[in-house]
C-alpha cells in the first residue's frame, strides 16, 4: 500500500518534474483594453427631466428653460456639483443653502452636468433596416 493518505494526484508529491513550469509573460497588447475603450464618444448636456440634449459650448443662462418640457436648466439637479450625499446637496461650499433643487436659481458655482455617451459604434450606412439586410447579400 502507498504511504500517502489520499490517492489523488498532487497530494504530497515531491517530484518536481511533474509540476508545470511557468511559460513566461503574456504578450502585451497595444491600444485600449476592455469594453468600450477607444469607441467613439460624445460629450453632451441633457435636461434632467426630459433628456433633451443641449450644446455644451454655450453657457447656461440663469433664466434658461428647456424648450421641450419647460423645466429650468440653471437648477441644482442639472449641475455637475449636485450630490445628494453632500452637505447642502452640493460638493462646493455654499454661502447659503438653496431650498429647491429643481427650481431655477442664480448660483454662481453652477456648472452644467456633462455626460460622456457612446456613439453606439454607428457607421455611415443605410438607415433603412431592409436596405441594410439586402446589402449583406450583394
Amino acid at each position: 500500500m502507498s504511504e500517502r493518505k489520499y490517492g489523488q494526484r498532487g497530494y504530497l508529491e515531491s517530484d518536481s518534474s511533474e509540476r508545470k513550469q511557468p511559460q513566461g509573460q503574456r504578450p502585451t497588447r497595444d491600444g485600449p483594453r476592455g469594453r468600450g475603450l477607444g469607441a467613439p464618444k460624445n460629450e453632451v448636456f441633457r435636461c434632467r427631466d426630459c433628456g433633451t440634449a443641449w450644446p455644451i459650448f454655450q453657457g447656461v443662462a440663469f433664466d434658461a428653460a428647456c424648450a421641450q418640457c419647460g423645466a429650468p436648466l440653471h437648477s441644482c439637479v442639472n449641475c455637475a456639483y449636485f450630490d445628494t450625499g453632500a452637505l447642502n446637496e452640493c460638493r462646493k461650499p455654499l454661502k447659503e443653502r438653496v431650498s429647491s433643487k429643481t427650481k431655477a436659481n442664480e448660483c454662481e458655482l453652477f456648472a452644467a452636468k456633462i455626460t460622456v455617451e457612446s456613439d453606439g459604434g454607428q457607421t455611415s450606412g443605410p438607415e433603412d433596416p431592409r436596405a441594410a439586410f439586402d446589402a449583406l447579400f450583394k
